[in-house]
């Protein structure tokens, strides 16, 4: 199989539990995806997590001790900061959205208040009635698409774009149109329906996981290793052959690998281009530029996000090719680290000169810092842009194709016609992106090679999934 990130990790297990004999071909020299690029000891993936309940189904079926997972709620998840106050209701310095409704509620306007509490409740209603269609459940087919449609289709506002669906003002407004970031659209071009994801995040909290993401990564790898998988890292896929619809072997830099079935948990478009096919030319999500800083002491643990002064402009030059000239600052401190990351476009010539953009991002991170985290020392410094996460994905785009209109936003299934003894797991590919829905993809695209039922790992058990309103 191909792929050590999180879904190639929970596809060798299940395929190395069930007595498969495993080998994983990964182009870095370490598990974790995009978690292990740059410095050794840092992520540059995700820095909190949702969804823990896979987390801990997900150990339980391996027989692991339950991961460590620390609630961000009730206390604030996050600060949301607008540039020199505009479009600003609230005091003193930033809305600090809370793991419960009432006290971020208390921080705004009547209208925005009441603006806040309906588009919560209208991302809430969204979320179940995909959840059990889209998210938990083997990639549907034109029955279950059919039925979904009709009996609750209407709710996700079809035919209407998120930025008009969200529309709240030059403040609140971003703050709705960034979760579509987090499937890699580009907010003004994404349909409604993304507002799903919002419910997620502020419905259903977000989670530190001890030791972070490279630490489950190392687990998982630990675990696999004890099942007998083999792992050979710095081996890059360069063709995939093929005969009579069956894979036989790949080709990589390190010689040719052959096996009776496979697993590619690298980017979608990757493996078509390995076995010679050519995806239907559409639009690539987002990258990102990301800094990881480390720090002379030690800052806590916080999230901040810092709003350009026109967020409608950052993704004009997104859309034009160019990193932004005045972008949202996504900054996570932990501890004596940092993760400062933006979006950029997906394409990696666009990095000229890495350093001079990361030194200006560094400096308009110093402007817009509040006055209790000022100065933020940093002793050390590396960039991350999309010619590094081209590295494991085309173009750099982090979760493959651009989720716009309602057929973009739906994810690719598991399976090829012209490779029928292949599965492509991962979040270019159903249910989509991040890493539980990554873990879910990989875990039920092995189960579906081994013939075994389709496995939610507890996604369905969070109070709330599968009831309608």
């Amino acid at each position: 199989m191909i792929g050590a990130g999180f879904a190639g990790l929970a596809a060798a297990l299940r395929l190395a539990q069930a007595g498969a004999r495993v080998t994983v071909l990964d182009a870095l020299e370490r598990p974790g995806g995009k978690a292990a690029l740059g410095y050794g000891d840092f992520s540059s993936g995700p820095t909190v997590v949702t969804m823990p309940q896979i987390f801990g189904a997900l150990h339980a079926r391996l027989a692991l001790p339950a991961p460590v997972l620390e609630a961000a709620r009730p206390t604030t998840t996050y600060h949301a900061h607008a540039q020199d106050g505009e479009g600003r209701t609230f005091a003193p310095e930033a809305l600090h959205v809370a793991g419960s409704l009432e006290p971020t509620l208390a921080q705004l306007s009547k209208a925005e208040g009441r603006r806040y509490a309906a588009l919560l409740a209208a991302s809430r209603r969204m979320y179940l009635d995909a959840a059990p269609t889209f998210l938990f459940a083997p990639p549907p087919g034109t029955a279950r698409l059919a039925r979904y449609a009709l009996t609750r289709g209407q709710r996700a506002a079809p035919g209407q774009s998120l930025a008009r669906y969200v529309r709240s003002g030059p403040f609140m407004t971003p703050f709705w149109l960034r979760f579509a970031t987090y499937l890699g659209a580009d907010p003004y071009r994404a349909p409604a329906v993304l507002h799903n994801i919002a419910w997620v995040e502020l419905g259903h909290g977000v989670w530190h996981l001890q030791g972070g993401l490279l630490a489950l990564a190392e687990r998982l790898h630990h675990q696999a290793l004890a099942l007998g998988v083999r792992f050979e890292y710095g081996t890059r896929v360069r063709h995939l052959s093929v005969h009579g619809n069956r894979v036989l072997g790949a080709h990589t830099d390190r010689g040719a690998f052959a096996a009776d079935a496979w697993v590619s948990a690298a980017d979608r478009a990757l493996t078509l281009g390995w076995l010679g096919l050519n995806e239907k030319p559409t639009p690539r999500g987002v990258s990102g530029f990301a800094l990881q800083l480390r720090l002379a002491g030690d800052r806590g643990r916080a999230h901040h996000i810092f709003w350009p002064r026109v967020y409608a402009q950052e993704w004009r030059d997104i859309r034009a090719g160019r990193l932004p000239g005045d972008p949202t600052l996504y900054l996570h401190l932990d501890g004596e680290r940092a993760f400062l990351l933006v979006n950029a476009p997906p394409r990696p010539e666009v990095e000229d000169h890495p350093r001079e953009y990361g030194a200006f991002l560094l400096q308009q991170l110093q402007e817009r810092l509040p006055a209790e985290l000022r100065p933020l020392e940093v002793t050390d410094w590396l960039p991350l842009g999309p010619a590094d996460y081209a590295r494991i994905s085309q173009d750099g785009a982090l979760y493959g194709r651009a989720p716009h209109g309602l057929s973009g936003s739906l994810r690719p299934g598991w399976t090829l016609p012209q490779a029928r003894n292949l599965v492509q797991v991962g979040g270019t590919v159903h249910p989509g992106g991040g890493v539980p829905l990554s873990m879910l993809s990989g875990w039920n695209g092995a189960g579906r090679l081994l013939g075994l039922p389709y496995d939610a790992l507890g996604g369905l058990d969070v109070p709330g999934v599968g009831e309608t309103w």
